[in-house]
């Protein structure tokens, strides 16, 4: 993994936010090496909370890949260039219950630390110990339109992780 990454620290990343996550978007896995899923995700946030480098994701108890967040410490973020896009669409509109999405895409597991998953084409990856998890509440909507992006009531589990490590490809 050292020829693969760098590890750096999380305050000198130079990307902003809302491009890496709204635009770019993300790989979130979790799982072992031998058993393991991803999903493309677009919701999210990084930041601060008590006085940690945090990430915060989205999951739908729908997804694949619940099951592995919820049974496993650890999950990672992983962030690609652009000639990665055609992975992250699949890898949002297809189950790892019906494709081996490795297979499908051409993306390379690696585990960059402790038995987690990232991929070998990310440019950054952030591996993250969950810290805290919450369910999205309907009742506590503010703005009541918030709802239309829950037509199936399949309301997000908010999982707020740690951002233990913080690696940066190296360019081979």
């Amino acid at each position: 993994m050292a020829e693969l990454f760098r590890r750096t620290d999380p305050y000198k990343l130079k990307d902003n936010v809302f491009t890496l996550i709204d635009l770019d978007w993300m790989l979130v896995t979790a799982g072992t090496p031998e058993r393991w899923n991803t999903m493309t995700a677009s919701w999210g946030g990084l930041g601060v909370l008590w006085n940690r480098p945090v990430s915060f994701v989205f999951v739908r108890p729908t997804r694949y890949t619940y099951e592995f967040m919820e049974r496993h410490e650890r999950f990672t973020l992983s962030f690609f260039t652009k000639t990665c896009r055609k992975a992250l669409v699949f890898c949002g509109s297809k189950s790892g219950r019906d494709y081996d999405k490795a297979k499908e895409t051409g993306l390379e597991p690696v585990s960059p630390y402790k038995n987690t998953v990232a991929f070998r084409q990310a440019r950054l990856v952030l591996v993250c110990r969950k810290l805290y998890t919450t369910d999205i509440d309907p009742k506590r909507f503010l703005d009541p339109k918030t709802d239309i992006h829950y037509p199936k009531k399949d309301y997000h589990r908010m999982y707020v992780g740690e951002i233990t490590r913080c690696l940066v490809k190296t360019g081979k």
